[in-house]
């Protein structure tokens, strides 16, 4: 899988809802980061749906190399 253009240097936390749908920005070109705000249109990307199973926080990658898609994996330290 293609992965985006580094939009950060660090994950994101955000308080999800449990039963709520978030669209993570996989391209990198969202200016609302992590979160999609359409800017993939005409290009290969599309955004990765993660619906909360608990309302808790969790962190979402912004550097877009995570192989754990949309969650920070650490790869932003080895992409420093």
């Amino acid at each position: 899988m293609a992965k985006g253009q580094r939009a950060g240097d660090a994950p994101v936390g955000v308080d999800v809802i449990e039963g709520k749908s978030y669209f993570w920005c996989s391209c990198g070109k969202s200016s609302k980061q992590p979160m999609c705000d359409g800017s993939h249109k005409g290009t290969a990307f599309s955004p990765i749906v993660y619906k909360a199973d608990q309302s808790k926080k969790v962190f979402f990658c912004t550097c877009k190399q995570t192989n754990d898609q949309p969650m920070c994996d650490g790869s932003h330290n080895a992409n420093n």
